[in-house]
């Protein structure tokens, strides 16, 4: 069985880090080379480097800032945020990315999910899909959150697993920052609906909520961000309690 990842992740804005609750009221949480190396040499799996307002703002990801954070951490590493083209993700994998993640570019244009998996291979491919719970179901949201779509988080997911997406990363909007927990449910029907890996992401707040969503969520990773920012949750301390409740992590 593999082993479940701990993914801390940077969501930039103006070249700084910041965190907010239902993805608004954005704080400052430091500065993303420093975070990044702490949470390399604190044995975190990998690293998510989100450029939050790339696409509201028509622009491309800060590809200097990218080289600097990728030059400081020896952990398999993921930026997204203004990716529309395969010159983009070219750019950052030359930049000292791993892979990239697409939200907004591949819910206007899906065949670029096709294009990525073909020309870079599935690995490099995550597709991160933000969605909220309506009236009518899970739907998802373009523009870090602004902007709602016609499409259903569980129809979307299944449609880029096909298209050869390597890994979906489902934040919720209803759980982000909110610190009570990932949303499981939502997360365990993807999981045995999905053939590919599913991050989990909005929610953690505690380390029992890390434990919930492996063993409830059936998520392959949990991606959290203010908890560890601010030092509420030590990631040696997090793993070694994960390994204490049954779970299969790499300490």
């Amino acid at each position: 069985m593999l082993a479940k990842r701990i993914i801390p992740c940077l969501d930039i804005k103006d070249g700084q880090t910041v965190k907010g609750t239902n993805f608004v009221n954005l704080r400052q949480a430091g500065d993303p080379v420093e975070l990044g190396h702490t949470y390399s040499e604190q044995g975190a799996d990998e690293l998510v480097f989100l450029d939050i307002t790339a696409s509201h703002e028509g622009r491309k990801t800060f590809t200097d800032l990218v080289k600097r954070v990728a030059a400081n951490i020896n952990i398999p590493f993921t930026v997204g945020g203004g990716i529309n083209e395969l010159n983009d993700v070219d750019r950052l994998l030359n930049a000292g990315a791993d892979k990239v993640s697409i939200n907004s570019s591949a819910l206007r244009n899906p065949d670029l999910v096709d294009k990525i998996a073909k020309h870079f291979g599935s690995q490099v491919c995550v597709v991160a899909i933000d969605a909220k719970q309506t009236e009518t179901g899970w739907k998802c949201y373009l523009n870090g959150g602004r902007i709602e779509t016609d499409k259903y988080l569980f129809d979307w997911a299944k449609e880029v697993n096909n298209r050869g997406a390597g890994e979906i990363l489902f934040t919720s909007m209803n759980h982000d920052g909110v610190k009570n927990g990932y949303a499981n449910e939502a997360l365990s029907t993807l999981a045995d609906l999905l053939t590919i890996p599913v991050i989990a992401s909005g929610g953690a707040g505690c380390m029992e909520h890390f434990r919930d969503t492996f063993a409830k969520g059936k998520a392959d990773a949990a991606l959290a961000a203010s908890v560890f920012h601010f030092g509420e949750i030590k990631i040696p301390e997090l793993k070694q309690y994960l390994c204490e409740q049954g779970i299969n992590v790499r300490l």
